[in-house]
């Protein structure tokens, strides 16, 4: 090769290496979010998730990607959290769809459904049942998409003054309960009533509501319910599996190169398996020290529950009803419940069933 065209070639390739390194730079940003959560840091599981999610960023990006979080009140109130996504005060929210049922009674099926799915049902809806991609749709309307990033597990019944023994105990009560469930108490003759977690307690010990909803025991005992209110019963069944999600502003979102698209993916999927995990360790023990210290465990009563039933189906009904895309997410959810407890019935309920009565034997 001549000189001169060695030293050509050369410049080519310096060229080449000069364009390149910017383009490399250019897929792995400098990127610096907030996140906002609906929850107090007081809470380690419930509001620790979106830590969980934001360290495993931050490592899977050698530390370029950083996203502060914020517990509720530091920068929104909890409650207007996908507000402050929606119109780009903060990059992304931690929070439970059904917070904003007031916009849109959709929004509450992506948590959790009165007599829906369990934690794991809900999780496979999500995945493999069509609902992210009628999440998507949905969500697209507010400006931000949504992934899972959490879930409680069936969560507590709640925490009440006084003994629920028939529905007439139902009627007038002052109940503390979120989503959709607000409304069907409210067909049950309740008065249901919309308090960030942070707030229950002094609502409950002031007595300006009667009863309070949270999540299960290992929360309950942290937030210290049991000190004002002694009968806790169970299920909760407006929640067989209460699901989280990371809300993200839209815009925020597609500016992002499909690598970091990819880890916010994975490490929002990390934090909903470490919630999940971490409640499920937490609350039998917590249970035992509830109980220990003087909670009065009650089921519902069986009425109650049937009665609790028909207001939920009746409920649903009436929304439909009225709202397109509430029936389309509620009927499809309702088509995968029912193969999902056929199946239920026959392996899972089956081996829990025989493994509690071999506990209860000793």
């Amino acid at each position: 090769m001549k000189r001169r065209q060695f030293i050509g070639a050369a410049g080519l390739g310096l060229a080449a290496t000069a364009i390149a390194k910017p383009a490399i730079a250019q897929s792995s940003p400098e990127v610096k979010w907030r996140l906002t959560s609906s929850f107090p840091k007081s809470l380690d599981t419930i509001f620790g998730a979106s830590e969980v999610f934001a360290k495993a960023v931050s490592e899977a990006t050698d530390g370029k990607f950083q996203i502060q979080t914020f517990a509720a009140g530091e920068i929104v109130p909890g409650l207007q959290a996908a507000d402050a996504v929606q119109n780009g005060t903060v990059e992304m929210a931690h929070t439970a769809s059904y917070y904003y049922v007031g916009k849109d009674p959709t929004f509450s099926l992506f948590t959790a459904q009165p007599f829906g799915l369990n934690a794991r049902m809900q999780s496979a809806w999500m995945e493999f049942g069509g609902a992210q991609q009628l999440a998507d749709s949905f969500f697209k309307k507010y400006n931000f998409i949504g992934f899972p990033a959490g879930n409680t597990g069936t969560q507590m019944g709640g925490w009440f003054r006084k003994e629920i023994a028939n529905v007439d105990d139902i009627k007038g009560l002052k109940f503390r309960i979120a989503g959709l469930a607000g409304q069907i108490f409210s067909r049950m003759g309740a008065v249901p009533q919309q308090v960030a977690g942070g707030d229950i307690y002094p609502a409950l010990e002031k007595g300006t509501i009667d009863a309070a909803e949270w999540v299960g025991p290992y929360d309950d005992e942290k937030l210290g319910f049991y000190k004002v209110a002694k009968y806790y019963y169970y299920p909760g069944w407006w929640e067989g599996g209460a699901m989280l999600h990371n809300f993200i502003n839209l815009d925020k979102w597609n500016a992002l190169p499909k690598s970091y698209q990819a880890i916010v993916k994975a490490a929002s999927a990390q934090a909903h398996n470490w919630m999940l995990a971490k409640y499920d360790a937490g609350n039998p023990l917590a249970l035992k020290r509830l109980v220990a210290g003087g909670a009065q465990l009650r089921p519902f009563p069986l009425p109650v529950m049937e009665a609790s039933y028909k207001a939920a189906t009746d409920t649903y009904a009436d929304v439909s009803a009225k709202n397109a895309d509430f029936k389309k997410v509620y009927d499809s959810m309702v088509a995968f419940r029912g193969d999902e407890y056929l199946w239920w019935q026959v392996a899972e309920l089956g081996f829990d069933a025989f493994m509690v009565r071999m506990r209860s034997h000793g």
